[in-house]
This record gives C-alpha cells, sequence and structure tokens, in this order.
C-alpha cells in the first residue's frame, strides 16, 4: 500500500512541487490549495496521485473537516505531514498594518498548531513523521523580514515542543531550513514588496526608502540565484525519509552557509551584516 502524505500549501511554489516529488517517491499525496484552478493543475500533473482540497488553515473548522476527509480514505492513516503553508508579509515593523501582522502569525504559527493537531491521530496510527518547512530568516532576522523571522521561529518552538511530546508516540519531527530557491514564490515575494511599498506614509518613505528599495532588490535576486525548485523539493523530500530523523537541516547552500557563519562568528561580526542589510 502506498504511503500517504499530506502537504500544506501544495497548490503552488514548494508545495506543488513537494506534491510532485513525493508522488515520484510512491506517495498518494493529499494537501491544501488556494484555489479549484489549482487543485485541477497539480491533479493533471500528478496522474491524479496528488488529491488537493481548497483549505484555510487559519480556520481550524475547515482544518478538522480537511483531516476528516483525507483519513477517510487513508484508513486512519498519515505517514507523512509537511507543513509548507506560509506567507510573507515584508516591510519596517512599525509600517505594517495590524491586520497584516496578524495575519502573518495566524497562518505561519496558528495555522501549524491547527493543522498538526488535526492530522496526529493519523500520524500516531502510523507512526508516521512532520516535516515543518522554516526559513533562514529564524537564523538570521534581517531588517524589514522581521515578521517573517518571528512567525516561523514561533513555529519551530513549536516543533521542538512537538518532538518531545509525540517521541512516546513514534511520531518524529525534523525541520527543513530552506534559504533562497527558484520556486513559484519570486513572483509573490515580489508582490508583497509592492504592496508593502504602496503602504508608505511620506515619514515612512523618508525613514526607508532608499534601504527597503536594496532589500526588495537583494531579495528578488537572491531568490533568483537559488536553486531550482525540483532541486528543493528533493532536498526537502530526503530529509523526510531520512533514518534516523535528523532535528533540523538546511536546504540549498546559502542556508547551510548562512547557519555555519553563525555558528563561527562573533555577536559583533553578527550584528555587523544585519546592519550592512540597511547599506550601513
Amino acid at each position: 500500500m502506498a504511503p500517504h502524505a499530506v502537504i500544506t500549501g501544495a497548490g503552488s511554489g514548494l508545495g506543488r512541487n513537494l506534491a510532485l516529488e513525493l508522488v515520484r517517491r510512491g506517495y498518494t499525496v493529499w494537501g491544501t490549495a488556494a484555489s479549484a484552478t489549482e487543485i485541477d493543475e497539480v491533479a493533471t500533473a500528478t496522474d491524479g496521485h496528488a488529491r488537493l482540497i481548497v483549505c484555510d488553515i487559519t480556520d481550524p473548522d475547515q482544518v478538522s473537516r480537511l483531516a476528516a476527509e483525507v483519513t477517510g480514505a487513508t484508513d486512519g492513516r498519515a505517514d507523512l505531514l509537511v507543513s509548507n503553508a506560509g506567507t510573507l508579509t515584508p516591510g519596517p515593523l512599525e509600517a505594517v498594518p495590524a491586520a497584516a501582522s496578524h495575519r502573518e502569525f495566524a497562518v505561519n504559527t496558528l495555522g501549524v498548531l491547527n493543522v498538526v493537531n488535526a492530522f496526529l491521530p493519523a500520524l500516531r496510527l502510523a507512526r508516521g513523521r512532520i516535516v515543518q518547512v522554516s526559513t533562514m530568516s529564524v537564523d538570521f532576522p534581517s531588517p524589514f523580514n522581521g515578521l517573517s523571522a518571528a512567525s516561523k521561529a514561533a513555529a519551530e518552538a513549536l516543533m521542538t515542543v512537538y518532538r518531545a511530546e509525540l517521541a512516546a508516540s513514534g511520531v518524529e519531527v525534523v525541520v527543513a531550513v530552506p534559504g533562497n530557491m527558484r520556486t513559484g514564490g519570486p513572483a509573490r515575494t515580489a508582490a508583497a514588496i509592492d504592496r508593502a511599498r504602496a503602504g508608505f506614509t511620506a515619514e515612512h518613505e523618508r525613514i526607508y526608502g532608499a534601504a527597503f528599495d536594496r532589500f526588495a532588490l537583494r531579495i528578488n535576486s537572491g531568490q533568483a540565484g537559488g536553486p531550482d525548485a525540483d532541486e528543493a523539493a528533493r532536498q526537502i523530500a530526503e530529509l523526510a525519509e531520512r533514518s534516523p530523523a535528523p532535528l533540523r537541516e538546511p536546504v540549498g547552500r546559502d542556508a547551510a552557509d548562512l547557519i555555519a557563519f553563525l555558528q563561527d562568528a562573533t555577536p559583533a561580526e553578527i550584528e555587523a551584516r544585519r546592519r550592512r542589510a540597511l547599506g550601513d
């Protein structure tokens, strides 16, 4: 019997490539999508082996219905849960609207809780594995990316606790730490940056405008230079299957290089690198 994997955010970007990679590895894939168009496209690309459902992971009732639908078709089992869905709200912290800040944590942190808790019975039954897709921003929070770093760091803290609490159940927890990737993400990142800039007041523009432009250029060019979508998905799928389960692993050369730098650098060197992001 084919193993069953669940992927949040599987309709586009890295999640879509993960769905295709896991199907290639023999999984039946279930997951969340943002639209019927995404559902149809992924079903076609996988010959029906990936079955996605429109679901807002910030809504516990929708997540519960998702889990019930999936486990009803899998004899109650889930061998793998990839917590991949996320959102990005760039900008100076003082310039981000409160509603957007709340949404960042609702998706990147509380949405993780909703999904993991809904699928825990199925994961316990299969003695399965959770893979949390994080970001190297957790290791190196940088200007204009604070909400992503903070919300993903909170999700990683949850995974650390889950790892201990679920050990006796045989459920393993792995954190994958991607750096820049050439997936469908860059276009969404560019759009998020444009939205942030459009919301600047004249005072925000005076204080942050030039530095934010440098940030936008750096993040867009950095994503274009990362591993391609298939390679990033392959690396994360390998972490999902590696035995023994790793605790936390970088995905991509820039993430590995950053983590290595942080292990050896002094606090002053780390802060100097962070300030360079502002052009100081």
